[in-house]
């Protein structure tokens, strides 16, 4: 195998979760770029079918499927419809998440914080149990999951979604070592990235100002750079690596 088919992805299946818009279509669109067929998922139809769209007009195969992230039936839903379509699931991508609160931690009430775990712990962990027989049965099962650079140094007014994101990457690590040599589990972390998501913070001068000037890259990301870095995790090229930690953030967490 040459190292360029190293990267390649035919005849594998992928599935990517908050696969809508941002982050999560841009993964969709590199996996299938790469020859994966693609199961892309959400909440909302009209975004995933948008990214199925997309994935189609390059040539690609696309499935979409609505689920919410942090509902056992509708994990477990998503992922009998990706074998259903597909035959199997070679590659899942954890990328499902949400953060309704910009602000002091303690502000939050129960409510907040119950909604950001279920979705942003609660939903990899469930996506991760459903996906194993299938991953496992791949042989060249690889899980990847998106944590965020709060994960590992909380971020400033982020504090439930920094304390989440630590979390899944804690569980990427647990599943590394509870499913090696079968399955590489593997967590990327994302700076700021230009997406609607983080809208909040790399629209505000001051806040970009404050974290690019300690970078030695010094701007927001874009999302195809997250993306470039699944597609490394996805296939081949990775085959060695499991229980990584790989930060995308121009050098911010230095």
């Amino acid at each position: 195998m040459s190292a360029l088919e190293r990267f390649g992805l035919a005849g594998r299946v992928a599935l990517v979760t908050g696969a809508s818009r941002g982050i999560g279509q841009s993964i969709a669109l590199a996996l299938a770029d790469a020859g994966a067929r693609v199961v892309v998922s959400s909440r909302k139809r009209e975004g995933i079918e948008a990214t199925a769209a997309l994935i189609r007009e390059r040539g690609g195969q696309a499935h979409a499927v609505v689920a919410h992230a942090g509902v056992d039936a509708d994990q477990e839903r998503l992922v009998q419809e990706a074998v259903d379509v597909y035959g199997g699931v070679d590659i899942v991508v954890a990328n499902a998440a949400t953060n309704p609160v910009f602000g002091p931690v303690l502000d939050a009430d129960g409510g907040i914080f119950d909604k950001i775990m279920q979705v942003n712990v609660k939903g990899p962990f469930l996506l991760a149990k459903a996906a194993r027989p299938w991953l496992e049965k791949s042989g060249k099962g690889s899980m990847i999951f998106i944590s965020s650079v709060g994960g590992i140094s909380p971020e400033p007014l982020l504090g439930l979604y920094s304390v989440s994101k630590a979390a899944v990457l804690s569980l990427s690590k647990v599943l590394a070592k509870e499913w090696g040599p079968s399955i590489r589990s593997n967590c990327v972390c994302p700076g700021i990235v230009r997406t609607k998501f983080a809208e909040a913070i790399w629209s505000n001068d001051a806040i970009v100002d404050a974290t690019i000037k300690i970078q030695p890259i010094p701007r927001v990301a874009e999302i195809e750079e997250i993306a470039g870095m699944v597609l490394f995790l996805a296939g081949d090229a990775a085959s060695y690596c499991t229980g990584g930690v790989y930060v995308v953030d121009g050098g911010h967490t230095l």
